[in-house]
């Protein structure tokens, strides 16, 4: 199935009974998002804004349900498109003989018949010229209240390399600075960065365009994990089964998707002094802070008679792009297991996890330390060298069954033996580590330990309750324990002093029961809802840093400090950003509001959850004097 721009996507949303039309008034400031955010984390339908206040509907939450996002991709499920390239990845890989090869040239000439057409002439998204542009006509939103301003959150970022005419496609926020100027925020791992420093070379400005809408297929190929060389158009056009066809723009010399819906036209001058860009409520959960990246100038904008402006907010989880990430997982496994570690079987990247911060991978284990080959491959391996927490199990566990990946983690892993500290690149998003875009990581070799991997010292400890009767310390506010699934888990809650805390003094403190070997504890901050283990898990891998945070007390057990480090001490070297919600005002606006929406049962802000973990100050938490 393919769409002729997102009009095509709304009807198509609507036929379905999954789109929420809103016709009253509703502001981008603010409210939107709050909106959002309540459907999409109830499991809501598509949201179109029909008015803005500007000329042009808002669509949003449009891939936020595994149907919206598999008919988007053209499939029945969101796995299905990934499945589909690691087929094809298989027939074309070097282990194949000779006639195999050939029974594949059919499939494979018809994956070259969907590489992106150029065709001549103007296309539908230039039916409207706006050569005095002015970026205000659009309902671009600000998304939380210490946003730095209005951003562009699904823009479809075009380039190209000043030397080899290689084109790229990717997503990376723009905020609003005016009229026609915009931050590029990409990051120094991405190729639009690497196209941005070859033109910083030539002394030349450097041609970029973003579109809005269009096939949805589009934003999905636009944030896939493609090698650099291949084209992200061939890769739509192979899950549309069509190629796409592309037009030249009216100011520079790229190309875009015809039916695109809005085309931003316009150029990044590298000898520019670079703009303070930010903060913005990010997909981690936690405010990104302000840091400089490119300006981008715009020279004109076109779009369709019929446009739609797409829209997304990202935060806390789980958010929009989780859906996106389901076919992603597929796109990841393909190159590595066909050509790095043929034995991974399957991967998973929790929804809470955020995508990088945990990665569960299940293998063919046949001989003993096949499970720390697998992690130290995984490490190096393409953006996979992002991830902060890697764990690896048998084939036979289930990775979307949680439960059953958590008792295999506490019957297979030995705490001396079988966890690997590290470091590497980590996501320049990521703010737990000491160091910007680079940290500690953990692998966790939870597989069945084979006779060549066992001793009786070092055996397996079995799963078992942990009776707790208190910690004696001030900094404690809460304990619990994971009796009801039989895990040895203790949750602590700690409120730190004004004037710092030294974690370690925690550790020690922890009675004998605590201690023991086989026993993890986690602590967090006071406010933490210790009954939800998708919020736990969240802050475990968002706020801490292997390298530093995990202990190993004197009884053998593992302690992972997850708690903020705005009060730690020694103190956190960077500036520690607060957690991304709602305000006050906004939430009771949208209260009081909700009937006027047509948006169903109200919903209770997501919001009101994460208010106990906000601290003084702005995006950034307020230091302690």
């Amino acid at each position: 199935m393919t769409f002729s721009g997102l009009s095509d996507f709304i009807s198509h949303l609507d036929s379905c009974g999954d789109l929420c039309r809103v016709k009253c008034r509703v502001d981008p400031h603010l409210e939107i998002a709050e909106i959002a955010d309540r459907m999409v984390k109830s499991g809501g339908k598509a949201l179109l804004f029909e008015d803005t206040g500007t000329a042009f509907p808002l669509l949003i939450n449009a891939l936020a349900s595994d149907n919206r996002m598999a008919s988007a991709i053209g499939r029945v499920s969101p796995e299905d498109a990934g499945n589909e390239i690691l087929s094809l990845f298989d027939a074309i890989s070097g282990d194949k003989s000779i006639l195999s090869k050939i029974s594949q040239l059919p499939r494979l000439y018809r994956l070259i018949k969907l590489a992106p057409r150029k065709k001549r002439g103007r296309g539908i998204c230039q039916e409207v010229v706006i050569s005095k542009p002015d970026l205000s006509i659009l309902p671009v939103m600000k998304c939380w209240p210490h946003d730095g301003g209005k951003f562009i959150t699904l823009p479809l970022v075009h380039t190209k390399h000043p030397e080899t005419g290689k084109p790229n496609l990717g997503m990376y926020r723009m905020q609003i600075m005016g009229p026609a100027l915009t931050g590029m925020h990409w990051h120094r791992h991405k190729t639009g960065a690497r196209h941005f420093q070859a033109w910083k070379e030539t002394g030349r400005r450097m041609p970029v365009t973003v579109t809005l809408g269009g096939d949805p297929v589009y934003t999905y190929s636009a944030t896939a994990p493609m090698p650099e060389n291949i084209d992200e158009y061939m890769l739509a056009g192979f899950l549309r089964g069509r190629r796409v066809e592309m037009v030249k723009c009216i100011t520079n010399d790229l190309w875009i998707p015809a039916d695109s819906d809005i085309v931003i036209e316009g150029y990044v001058d590298p000898s520019e002094e670079l703009l303070l860009e930010g903060p913005f409520g990010d997909h981690t959960g936690f405010y990104s802070l302000a840091d400089y990246y490119p300006g981008f100038h715009v020279t004109c904008i076109t779009h369709r008679r019929n446009a739609v402006y797409p829209s997304t907010i990202v935060g806390v989880p789980p958010m929009e792009d989780a859906w996106i990430g389901r076919a992603t997982e597929k796109i990841f496994l393909a190159p590595l297991k066909l050509a790095i570690t043929p034995e991974i079987m399957d991967l998973h990247m929790p929804v809470s996890g955020v995508a990088h911060n945990l990665v569960l991978v299940s293998i063919d284990k046949t001989y003993p330390g096949q499970g720390m080959k697998v992690l130290n491959a995984l490490f190096g391996a393409g953006q996979m060298m992002f991830s902060k927490y890697i764990v690896v199990l048998n084939s036979g566990v289930p990775l979307h069954d949680y439960g059953k990946v958590a008792e295999a983690l506490f019957e297979n892993v030995r705490f001396g033996t079988d966890l690997m500290v590290t470091r590497g690149p980590l996501d320049v998003l990521d703010h737990s580590s000491d160091t910007f875009s680079m940290g500690g990581k953990m692998g966790i070799d939870a597989t069945v330990k084979l006779n060549e991997e066992k001793n009786l010292e070092l055996s397996a400890v079995p799963l078992r309750l942990v009776a707790v009767e208190g910690i004696r310390n001030e900094v404690v506010t809460g304990i619990k324990t994971l009796s009801d699934l039989t895990l040895p888990l203790v949750i602590i809650t700690v409120r730190k002093p004004a004037e710092g805390f030294i974690m370690k003094e925690l550790v020690s403190s922890l009675p004998a029961p605590v201690q023991n070997d086989g026993i993890i504890s986690v602590a967090v901050d006071d406010g933490t809802d210790t009954g939800d283990l998708g919020m736990i898990l969240w802050l475990v891998t968002g706020n801490s840093d292997p390298a530093r945070d995990i202990y190993k007390p004197a009884g053998g057990g593992l302690f992972i400090d997850a708690t903020s480090k705005s009060g730690s001490l020694p103190v956190f070297p960077r500036e520690w950003p607060n957690v991304v919600c709602s305000d006050i005002e906004t939430i009771e606006r949208v209260d009081r509001r909700w009937s006027e929406y047509n948006a169903g049962a109200f919903i209770k802000s997501p919001s009101l959850k994460l208010f106990p973990l906000v601290q003084p100050g702005g995006a950034a938490v307020k230091k302690p004097k």
